[in-house]
């Protein structure tokens, strides 16, 4: 009786369907992450003082900066939280109705990355307005290469970032003589 017991479990097994093996679903990346086009400038011209507005030169480069990148694409702008920098982006935000966001400057670029992993951005067209000593070190969390060591107030630096390089292209776009060519002098 055991024996027929045993039979019949051994046959209803053998008889079972085979499991299906699951295929694993292959896993697709963002590919936009930690990708994208970085327009970076400085603040125009200010009067002297820390968060003091902008000096009648700076209000004239703000303008510059509109119809330099008018037509560049550019989706966001990311700007530090003191004035000068809020007025040098004015004309751009509100002729081309672009949506604004403020980070925090720092020596090491993080604070800007943070914000937009957080806002969800890369791929994106920014335009990152800065003081001169932070803007090198966003270069350098962005993993693109400084073209140089200090960043005048003329200077336009264009940054296209893959996922594992960047590259790099410094444009001027100053139409005011007489600081075009104290920028250029140093």
């Amino acid at each position: 009786m055991r024996c027929i017991i045993i039979l019949l479990l051994l046959c209803c097994l053998a008889c079972e369907q085979p499991v299906a093996v699951k295929e694993p679903i292959p896993l697709t990346e963002d590919s936009t992450f930690l990708t994208g086009t970085f327009f970076l400038v400085r603040h125009a011209e200010q009067v002297p003082d820390y968060d003091s507005c902008l000096a009648e030169e700076g209000f004239q480069r703000a303008g510059d900066l509109y119809h330099y990148l008018k037509d560049s694409g550019i989706q966001k702008i990311y700007i530090t939280s003191i004035l000068k920098s809020t007025e040098t982006l004015d004309s751009m935000r509100e002729y081309l109705h672009l949506d604004t966001a403020s980070y925090k400057a720092d020596s090491t670029g993080e604070g800007l990355i943070y914000e937009i992993t957080r806002r969800d951005d890369w791929g994106k067209r920014l335009l990152i307005i800065g003081q001169g000593n932070s803007l090198i070190p966003v270069m350098k969390s962005l993993k693109a290469k400084p073209p140089a060591d200090s960043i005048s107030y003329s200077d336009l630096f264009m940054i296209r970032k893959y996922r594992d390089s960047a590259k790099v292209k410094k444009f001027n776009y100053s139409s005011i003589p007489s600081i075009k060519a104290k920028a250029t002098e140093k």
